[in-house]
């Protein structure tokens, strides 16, 4: 038997960038909150320098994430397996993804939150793949941009803003939606790769600016700014200038002594009582089986996460899993693997220096995001952001070579000692829509080490996303032979359903008969129960989906308090 604890007002399974924003507003409002983490506390100590450990091997994830690695296939026809060498994209810790994000900060442009009603308004209803399931969010942009606010200023996020309160400013991105005020901190600097990038942009008659970092660009609230050690992607900050929950967000709300976190734990079930309500949440931790009452139940971990969670929730209420009687938990999946368009260019006698520098210093452009141009007659709808950023590694230089040259033996190694510091490239995050036959359910034939099934995904490519990104890497190899490239080359396009950007799964919406949450995160048929994270997203957008993550989980939060009682 499980060993029974106090209740507390709100429990939380797992403390990223959802669950880890979250805790904060419930706890500065005198709420009494436990978050359950499967992985320990890091620290400064966790951080090292070290490309294999933290890009390759992605260390973070042995506590649980590894041994929960989806299994992928392109369609029901086939059996699903595990990508060779994969690694789930999934942080165990303290913190969770936050930790090792890539720390572009965006807020989604307004039209992201209406692209279905947007696009039938401008280019007619046929402009929308008759297979694709896609919806508007049920909320705008003025909605959540109160909440991209308070996460901007009280973490401390760096950038040029470009529309204040409808003032165009063209140093920063033209096209985003209106913000109340300015960044609370200026863009990280520019370095020679970055300008370069930007003049050629201009050159081909778009607009670019510098993009959006959560990594501070000088000291703010006691925190140290931006070192550019050229180490952010895939680890955590070592002077705690990078926008972390696990620096910013969980130790102030532990110093409010309402929140307690518990690491090392994992997640096994959401109970239910006999109303069908969510009675709080069984977990493992040392062995041993714990059940944590409580009034409200959160699930913030990652998309595959939530859904398996609430698939293994089974009861006499749910017998097909926690709040799916409608059949829509793990419905409407979008990856934005299946949405990337890139190119790769070397330029011959030029040393561009990406070494010396973190990826929140980045080149952006948003011409060919949403519908910032034209699509008539393309045959396709959105876009996404394109960016040129700084943070190179050396084994992912060494992989970086044109076609034309070995991929080993002397011919390589004369070819890196000449022009390691010659290549970069370019890239977009392409707005993916979703289909009915793409979708996550629980593997029959896979299960981690407890013996539990693992999430399958069903996912693959459709003509809308193939033609747009067909589209805008041509426009990639183009930035790059603007910007002075001898020699560019391009990666084929395809499947990539294991992502670090995933969505969907319990869908936000109105209509509980398509939709797993209403228009706050909770649950519309466990009305104690709460989502957070890109699983409730009714659409991906063009740009990282991190701050959406962290302004929708402090809106829910919100919620809670208001609707508590």
């Amino acid at each position: 038997m499980p060993e029974m604890l106090q209740p507390v007002d709100v429990v939380v399974v797992g403390t990223g960038a959802a669950g880890g924003t979250a805790v904060w507003p419930l706890a500065n409002a005198g709420m009494k909150v436990v978050a359950i983490e499967a992985g320990p506390r890091a620290n400064v100590r966790d951080y090292p320098f070290d490309e294999i450990k933290n890009d390759i091997r992605d260390s973070w994830g042995r506590f649980k994430a590894n041994h929960e690695v989806p299994t992928t296939r392109p369609n029901s026809r086939v059996v699903a397996t595990r990508p060779l060498g994969a690694i789930g994209p999934m942080m165990n810790a303290v913190g969770g993804t936050s930790i090792h994000w890539m720390t572009q900060s965006w807020r989604f442009l307004p039209w992201n939150f209406k692209t279905v009603s947007e696009s039938i308004k401008r280019y007619g209803p046929n402009s929308i793949p008759k297979d694709s399931t896609s919806i508007d969010w049920p909320f705008d942009y003025a909605e959540l941009e109160p909440y991209y606010d308070r996460h901007e200023y009280f973490a401390g996020v760096s950038g040029q803003a470009g529309n204040v309160q409808g003032r165009i400013d063209e140093r920063g991105n033209v096209y985003e939606g209106p913000r109340r005020r300015p960044y609370p901190l200026p863009a990280l600097r520019d370095s020679g790769f970055t300008t370069m990038m930007a003049n050629a942009a201009k050159s081909a008659g778009w607009k670019p600016y510098p993009g959006p970092a959560g990594i501070r660009s000088k000291a703010y609230r006691g925190k140290a700014g931006c070192t550019y050690c050229g180490f952010c992607g895939w680890t955590g900050c070592f002077t705690d200038a990078k926008v972390q929950t696990n620096v910013d967000y969980i130790p102030v709300a532990e110093k409010t002594k309402n929140l307690k976190i518990v690491p090392m734990a994992d997640a096994l079930r959401v109970e239910v009582d006999d109303e069908g309500k969510a009675s709080g949440v069984l977990y493992l931790k040392n062995g041993r089986e714990y059940f944590q009452p409580a009034r409200v139940v959160l699930l913030a971990g990652y998309t595959y996460g939530n859904v398996r969670l609430l698939l293994l929730s089974t009861s006499k209420a749910y017998p097909n899993g926690l709040s799916n009687n409608h059949g829509q938990v793990g419905r409407h999946y979008i990856a934005h693997g299946l949405g990337s368009a890139g190119a790769t260019g070397w330029f011959p006698g030029q040393r561009l220096n990406r070494y010396s520098g973190t990826l929140g210093q980045f080149t952006a452009v948003d011409d060919l995001d949403a519908d910032n141009f034209d699509h008539t007659g393309l045959g396709f709808i959105g876009g996404g952001m394109a960016s040129a950023t700084m943070e190179a590694k050396p084994i992912g230089t060494a992989n970086s070579i044109p076609p034309s040259v070995p991929r080993w033996g002397s011919g390589w190694k004369a070819w890196l000692r000449e022009n390691a510091d010659s290549v970069a490239g370019v890239g977009a995050q392409l707005e993916v829509l979703s289909y009915e036959d793409n979708y996550l359910d629980l593997d029959p034939n896979v299960r981690d080490p407890l013996g539990r099934p693992v999430i399958r995904i069903t996912n693959d490519f459709h003509e809308n996303e193939r033609r747009l990104s067909d589209y805008v890497q041509k426009k990639m190899v183009e930035w790059l032979k603007a910007a002075g490239a001898a020699e560019v080359w391009t990666a084929p396009q395809g499947p990539r359903s294991l992502s670090t950007h995933a969505y969907g799964g319990t869908r936000m919406g109105d209509d509980p008969n398509v939709n797993v949450v209403d228009r706050w995160g909770m649950s519309h048929e466990v009305p104690n129960l709460g989502i957070l994270g890109g699983s409730t997203f009714p659409s991906s957008a063009g740009r990282n989906p991190t701050q959406t993550i962290q302004a929708t989980a402090w809106r829910t939060a919100d919620h809670v308090v208001r609707t508590f009682k």
